[in-house]
């Protein structure tokens, strides 16, 4: 196993992601530190108790992002720090609101590498970000645009459009690059689009409450860069494991519209009342040759709309 003898840290650890990660980690037999932001709390630490290996291989963390400090005892003696956690919302209408998700995401992430740069052990460090902090500026966009990691979304813009969640991770990636910079700290950042596949934690997260919206009919957005959640989390890991990963690596596997997911989730499912929406606009492309140099091998998408079914189904939020 790649992993046996290494101690790893993931941050967030009850996360979508992060819990994909945990699970894939242990199984390659790293030692996992990770952290939550409750032990007592059983929608937290249940299902990755739940994980094998975790007896011999998982140590759970309490730690609080706006705590300068508080992620001191889980990083110590990691050899790679995973930093997945982050809030997470898409309607925020009161802008006092946009305080407690921007400085979380800010502020916690700076916690997290001032950690890291007191951890001599401390290799690298592997950061969630989102493509949502690579593709939104005022830069014209069209079924032909490319957009690759040159690309950088504009806090300015985001905020014009109230797009807080936007900003959160578009502050809080450049707030890590600064200290890496300034620091020295050997930084890899994951950007990936729209997250589906199945499930682990026993919540809806957003992506999942927002695919499980999408086949009720309940809105989204005409054009989707989707990613299977565990490509992601294998992206995390070879992020750590390749010596000769840098910089960022955008995680999109497929870009579809709303009417293309809905068809192919009716032929999945003939018996499934899905909405019937015209065409929509196919957005824009993502270049995703970085990722798949480092590694990736992107799930073909008609596996991860039926796999994250099934698992919302499993956990009662589709009947």
């Amino acid at each position: 196993m790649s992993g046996a003898g290494k101690v790893v840290c993931v941050t967030g650890a009850s996360g979508y992601v992060a819990s994909w990660l945990v699970k894939l980690l242990l199984q390659r037999g790293y030692t996992v530190k990770a952290t939550v932001t409750n032990l007592s709390d059983p929608n937290k630490v249940v299902h990755l108790k739940e994980l094998e290996g975790v007896d011999e291989r998982l140590h759970l963390f309490k730690a609080n992002l706006m705590e300068d400090g508080s992620f001191d005892s889980a990083v110590h003696g990691c050899e790679a720090v995973f930093h997945t956690a982050s809030p997470a919302f898409i309607e925020l209408t009161d802008p006092h609101r946009s305080v407690q998700l921007i400085d979380p995401a800010v502020k916690g992430t700076l916690n997290v590498l001032k950690s890291c740069s007191r951890e001599s052990s401390v290799r690298r460090v592997v950061l969630t970000s989102s493509i949502v902090a690579v593709a939104f500026n005022r830069n014209p966009k069209g079924p032909d645009t490319v957009v690759d990691e040159t690309w950088f979304s504009d806090p300015v813009f985001c905020e014009e459009i109230k797009a807080w969640y936007f900003v959160s991770k578009t502050l809080a990636e450049e707030a890590a690059w600064k200290f890496a910079k300034e620091n020295g700290i050997d930084l890899v950042v994951t950007n990936p689009g729209f997250v589906i596949g199945p499930i682990l934690q026993p919540t809806l997260n957003l992506s999942s409450e927002s695919f499980l919206n999408l086949i009720k009919g309940k809105g989204g957005f005409p054009s989707y860069q989707f990613v299977d959640v565990r490509d992601v989390a294998e992206a995390h890991i070879l992020g750590f494991e390749n010596p000769s990963a840098s910089g960022r690596y955008l995680l999109v596997g497929s870009v579809l519209t709303r009417s293309e997911v809905l068809e192919i989730l009716q032929k999945l499912y003939p018996s499934m009342d899905v909405p019937k929406i015209a065409a929509g606009d196919p957005g824009y492309q993502v270049c995703n040759k970085r990722a798949q140099d480092l590694g990736v091998v992107f799930t073909p998408f008609e596996v991860s709309p039926k796999d994250m079914v099934e698992s919302l189904k499993e956990k009662n939020f589709l009947c």
